[in-house]
């Protein structure tokens, strides 16, 4: 049975699945799917959204509101919360728009306060985004990444999984899985070897990994010739960085 504050305003579109706790004022729009076990606090605003099972909502968020682009035609589009996820005091999650039709926030995240996680975007398992970080429009970003506060991030960057990008940085090109990133127009810095230990990675990958790493920045190579002594590694972690390299738009980011 849903626990609902008397205050709370429930379309009657809505679908609020068992266990669920919503608190006052809150406002829980058209076409919204409640998981079972989610916790919503006071004043939370939620609409056109699937949140999963077990996810906690603090006050004042803002998630599935129209996107903030100008292209937006009121086309029906959503967001997905995976279950488990936590959304901070006065975090905002767009919906998508056409290019995409859907935002997406994987499992287990959390999202700080203040943070913003705009249209179209695809944020996989795990991922930490913290405070007043923003993600413009389209941004995908690999499973267990963690942004530090004050972060901004170009619309269409990726960044890999188990990266790490660092307080107050620029991010315009796409940062590759496994490094760490820092600075206004963000660069490389080294490698997340902290968050890899703690995935319970083998230390063997690790260490090929540092040699990838290497080769690709600190040899004479070209990135060409880097990449094509790359292919073949026996570690998928290794091939993890070699296939977002080769898939990459809008350039890497480097040392």
């Amino acid at each position: 049975m849903a626990l609902i504050h008397s205050t709370a305003i429930i379309d009657k579109s809505a679908v609020i699945e068992e266990n669920v706790e919503i608190g006052p004022y809150t406002v829980i729009g058209e076409k919204t799917f409640i998981g079972a076990g989610t916790k919503i606090h006071g004043q939370a605003a939620i609409e056109f959204a699937e949140i999963g099972k077990n996810c906690e909502i603090f006050n004042f968020s803002s998630i599935g509101k129209r996107p903030q682009d100008l292209k937006y035609k009121g086309e029906e589009t959503k967001v997905i919360i995976g279950g488990g996820t936590t959304i901070r005091e006065c975090a905002t999650v767009n919906r998508g728009t056409a290019a995409a039709g859907q935002t997406i926030v994987g499992k287990n995240c959390l999202v700080m306060a203040c943070s913003h996680i705009a249209h179209d975007c695809i944020l996989g398992d795990g991922v930490i985004v913290g405070y007043s970080t923003g993600l413009a429009g389209h941004v995908e970003v690999g499973d267990y990444a963690i942004f530090s506060g004050g972060v901004g991030v170009h619309q269409f960057c990726k960044i890999g999984k188990h990266a790490m990008v660092s307080g107050g940085a620029k991010v315009v090109m796409d940062i590759i899985p496994y490094s760490t990133a820092q600075g206004d127009r963000a660069v490389l810095a080294g490698l997340n070897i902290i968050g890899m230990k703690r995935s319970k990675m083998k230390l063997s990958d690790i260490e090929k990994i540092k040699e990838a790493y290497k080769i690709l920045f600190m040899s004479k190579m070209t990135l060409e010739d880097a990449l094509e002594k790359l292919k073949d590694s026996d570690c998928l972690p290794v091939q993890d960085i070699f296939a977002f390299i080769k898939n990459s738009q809008r350039g890497i980011t480097r040392p």
